[in-house]
């Protein structure tokens, strides 16, 4: 077995169903990776703000919290505000240790898994705006799409049971992304394949720190839960989908 093959199986035995052939065929087409890119470009981004919401609401001070807006703050600018040099983003690091608040059971472990997770999308952020900006490939303002916004619609409203249910939807969005990379790969071009198999490892382990946070906070089962979310992610995989994404459903 393969080591693409070896990372894969765990997750295609947690995913419910397959990405459709049909967003295969439509995401391999040439006049559609330049909105792929961006969509792809997003997505890191996004993950990456997750990741760091999870720790300002749960897990650090004031003064942590600031640091890590602080932190995104460039990439922020960058795609929503058309502001700043997006070499440059290539040093922007983190300016302080984050550290847990008193008083959290979880915090440090949120904060080493989450702070890990930031800093691997951030630098595949910043691989995705290198080959647009190879390829010329421009962006306007992307909105979020329905996959990502139905699965969250769904986390409970009472806590710990909401982090652990944006917990799980967080594993299924990375778990996801990492099959489609794989799916796709092989139809891309040489740079683009490279780039896809080579975020595997890291997006591979993304899905599983997410789970293990959440098995952790529960104290308990928590598998009807995943099931749950599992059924939901699937549901919307292979309804019929008009907004091509990397996370959408089956193109119209």
């Amino acid at each position: 077995m393969s080591i693409e093959q070896d990372l894969l199986a765990p997750i295609k035995a947690f995913l419910y169903v397959e990405t459709p052939q049909a967003w295969i065929d439509k995401a391999k087409l040439v006049e559609n990776q330049s909105a792929l890119l961006v969509d792809h470009m997003i997505c890191e981004l996004k993950a990456a703000q997750t990741a760091m919401l999870l720790i300002r609401r749960y897990a650090v001070d004031k003064d942590s919290g600031d640091a890590l807006m602080a932190w995104l703050t460039p990439y922020n600018d960058y795609v929503y505000r058309k502001q700043g040099d997006w070499k440059a983003l290539s040093n922007s690091s983190l300016s302080k240790n984050i550290v847990a608040k008193a008083g959290t059971l979880y915090g440090q472990d949120l904060i080493d898994k989450m702070v890990l997770l930031i800093k691997e999308e951030l630098h595949h952020f910043y691989q995705v705006v290198e080959i647009m900006q190879a390829r010329d490939i421009n962006f306007d303002f992307v909105g979020s799409s329905r996959y990502a916004k139905e699965l969250l619609s769904h986390v409970t409203t009472h806590e710990p049971n909401t982090l652990i249910d944006k917990l799980i939807c967080s594993a299924y969005i990375e778990a996801r992304s990492c099959e489609r990379f794989a799916k796709i790969a092989e139809h891309l071009d040489p740079i683009l394949n490279k780039f896809y198999v080579s975020l595997l490892r890291s997006e591979a382990r993304h899905y599983q720190d997410y789970l293990t946070l959440a098995e952790q906070i529960a104290g308990e089962d928590i598998s009807e839960r995943i099931g749950y979310f599992g059924e939901l992610e699937a549901r919307l995989i292979r309804e019929p989908d008009t907004d091509f994404k990397f996370h959408s459903g089956c193109p119209v």
